[in-house]
């Protein structure tokens, strides 16, 4: 099993000597998220100060950004890195496209494989010389000149995941993505029943196997060397639980564990303005439904309990205490866990 832990994103300063760190602790990799940083700019500090490790998005925004333009960052960073670069992207909710970044909205899933396809036509057209010519119903690419065709080294293409919850955006990551990010809202049975089956119904087109795609995430990791560092972790969880609780989008995976009611009930009190409130609602039955819990000592064989179902790669550094900083041979011992995944295609 991989593990991926976060990199600083609030100074870029910070982005390189973090990266180090990270990198001599033994971790597979270091990722970015697009919340209120930009996400290309530190993994391409880290990229000139690391060796080893993975650099990935999880996620970039894709639709407020042309595939061109993410085309650009994603080639420059595989070409600084050495082949070390994975670009997760994500759709993001309706509200956020139109309200925050002002793009128009669409079919998401749609959208989202239109997407991933003309990337690899624009990177195919800048590595082997094709004529770029994508047509499809969101975008389209026909002009390439000299002058803005990027040298190439013939440098492998960067894989593409993409984040997925809903049954079409999982069918497109198995039909034209490297891998996928499952949402943390999401639990052993969710994934068995709902998600697996929609990746594998995706995989006879793309032309891989289920050896050469990775599934990341998926839920939380809380440990800590003391049950005081557990209980913290717990409630931290809890803080996540309570405000993906009250988002429909997401009762499904309350509703097929019986806690459809609860997630009604954190929806009004987030129309009554009682954020605040929310973690208080989530029983500790319901934090491990979604997360591997135990210190130190015992974590190892919880994630193989909770994530040995499929689960390829963890991410450590999601929460402000419970994942992170985790002592070099536990990262050890969590990379031995037996998974599917060997490696993308194009490495």
């Amino acid at each position: 099993m991989r593990i991926m832990t976060t990199l600083p994103m609030d100074d870029l300063k910070k982005a390189g000597p973090a990266a180090r760190e990270i990198e001599a602790a033994g971790y597979d990799g270091v990722m970015t998220m697009e919340n209120a940083h930009h996400p290309f700019l530190p993994l391409a500090v880290a990229a000139l100060e690391t060796e080893r490790v993975e650099l990935l998005t999880a996620v970039a925004i894709a639709f407020p950004r042309s595939p061109m333009v993410c085309a650009n960052a994603s080639w420059d960073l595989q070409v600084a890195s050495g082949g070390r670069f994975v670009l997760g992207l994500g759709p993001q909710i309706r509200a956020h496209n139109v309200r925050r970044f002002s793009v128009p909205w669409s079919a998401p899933a749609a959208r989202m494989r239109e997407y991933v396809e003309s990337l690899r036509a624009i990177w195919r057209a800048w590595r082997n010389g094709e004529k770029l010519d994508y047509q499809g119903e969101h975008y389209r690419f026909s002009l390439m000149t000299p002058a803005f065709t990027p040298p190439s080294g013939g440098q492998p293409m960067a894989p593409v995941t993409i984040a997925a919850v809903g049954p079409g955006m999982l069918k497109v990551a198995g039909s034209r993505c490297d891998g996928v990010r499952l949402h943390p809202f999401c639990t052993s049975r969710y994934f068995e029943e709902f998600c697996l089956p929609r990746l594998v119904e995706g995989f006879g087109e793309n032309g891989i196997t289920r050896e050469q795609f990775e599934i990341t995430g998926g839920g939380y990791v809380v440990t800590g060397r003391d049950e005081e560092a557990i209980r913290r972790g717990m409630d931290e969880v809890k803080v996540r639980l309570g405000f993906y609780g009250s988002t429909p989008d997401y009762w499904p995976v309350l509703e097929m564990h019986g806690y459809g009611d609860l997630g009604r009930k954190l929806r009004q009190m987030t129309r009554e303005g009682k954020w605040g409130e929310l973690a208080g609602e989530i029983p500790d039955d319901l934090v491990r439904l979604f997360a591997a819990v135990g210190v130190h000592a015992d974590i190892k064989d919880a994630i193989g309990a909770r994530f040995g179902n499929g689960v390829d790669t963890l991410y450590a550094g999601m929460l402000p205490t419970a994942d992170r900083d985790l002592p070099p041979d536990l990262i050890r011992d969590i990379q031995t866990i037996p998974v599917a995944f060997e490696g993308f295609v194009e490495r």
